[in-house]
């Protein structure tokens, strides 16, 4: 079974203006970067489906859809501010890539295909009742509602993205059959103020919300050892029956909004470990979104590359060099090579904490916040 890439003209129309960080060319980059290294020719790219728009409604209010359909400005919906300004369109184009990202669901849900894709997808910060950072509709929590409704018992969201995934852990905040797991910046110092160690969720879903608070400045071998030491844990614990991540890459060292300081070597490198749990818990029913990233040339283009290419079961070697007719239109602001030049090996946490370390306390924040309730030993040794 091929991995599906759903994708298509429509899907790149999420777009607030050429002077706004989610402007148009985005995804356009690094579909085209994908087509020129030959990865689109080893997945099943499908157009998408046309909108179904009852789809929103599986977890936003109908007030708020209609305020969004009528391009209402209103504070109290989040609409018309300067993050999330009316723009012409933006009910039936978010509307759209909320139904694509259930189709990547239902492609891998039904057993077509083992992965999926929409990296157009992964609006994460949507409220079931308000705009937010950049996001309309919440395509991930919609996919994940909707994987429910079709008999999914346990669905593992997994958030790369620099920002926490507010969004979707507070949609399923109260609901122990959904995982969150977001690894972020501090939101002591980036939007949106959430994703705390503590905040782990409430009721029977005590336990099932994790959040890794990462200190600004954090490169490839605290990013990955924090990853490795929260994320295949709490996997493990959970047994869920499949993974839905968000990919967003505004992590990237070249990233204009957020502290963080990852290559794209070591993001290419946690693609690849996502993938490895999917098919060590899931039987590799994986569906993988894109999200944040604000660096189109040497962020977004690069890394969702290496993202469908892990997809794929073909990843593409850091080393690879750009073929030039996509580099000549940017001239010297585009990359050379698919990676930075940087190893992005890491030691394991399980060979001990260093308490001196800033990211070694944000480790263990969240492993003595949540691995109790999930039955798991926060100590690492």
């Amino acid at each position: 079974m091929r991995a599906r890439l759903v994708h298509g003209e429509a899907l790149t129309r999420y777009d607030f203006g050429t002077s706004h960080p989610m402007g148009p060319g985005r995804v356009r980059y690094a579909i085209t970067l994908a087509e020129a290294l030959g990865v689109l020719e080893q997945l099943e790219v499908v157009d998408p489906d046309p909108t179904v728009e009852e789809l929103v409604t599986l977890v936003h209010d109908a007030d708020y859809v209609q305020a969004v359909r009528e391009q209402r400005p209103d504070r109290g919906y989040g609409i018309g501010t300067t993050d999330n300004p009316v723009a012409e369109g933006m009910h039936e184009v978010a509307a759209q890539v909320c139904t694509a990202t259930v189709q990547a669901a239902r492609a891998v849900w039904s057993g077509e295909v083992r992965a999926a894709a929409n990296i157009s997808g992964g609006l994460h910060h949507a409220m079931p009742a308000a705009t937010s950072g950049f996001c309309v509709y919440n395509d991930a929590a919609v996919a994940i509602r909707w994987l429910q409704q079709q008999g999914a018992a346990r669905v593992a969201y997994v958030d790369l993205d620099a920002h926490h995934g507010d969004g979707v852990q507070e949609i399923f905040y109260d609901d122990p059959s959904v995982l969150t797991v977001s690894l972020h910046e501090s939101p002591a110092y980036l939007f949106p103020g959430t994703g705390y160690p503590t905040e782990t969720g409430v009721g029977a879903a005590r336990g099932t919300a994790v959040n890794v608070a990462l200190p600004p400045h954090t490169g490839d071998q605290g990013w990955l050892r924090a990853f490795d030491a929260v994320v295949p844990p709490v996997l493990a614990a959970f047994e869920p029956d499949i993974v839905v991540s968000q990919h967003g890459c505004d992590s990237h060292r070249t990233d204009p909004l957020t502290d963080l300081e990852l290559s794209i070597d070591g993001m290419a490198l946690s693609y690849r470990l996502v993938g490895e749990l999917a098919e060590r818990h899931t039987e590799g029913r994986w569906i993988a979104l894109g999200g944040g990233g604000y660096s189109p040339l040497h962020g977004v283009a690069r890394a969702w590359t290496h993202l469908l290419a892990v997809l794929s079961g073909q990843p593409v070697p850091t080393s690879t060099a750009i073929p030039e007719r996509w580099r000549e239109p940017f001239g010297d602001l585009a990359p050379e090579t698919m990676g930075d030049h940087v190893d992005p090996s890491f030691t394991p946490y399980s060979d001990g904490m260093d308490p001196e370390s800033p990211v070694d306390q944000a480790i263990q924040a969240t492993r003595r916040a949540v691995f109790p309730d999930l039955g798991l030993d926060p100590e690492p040794y």
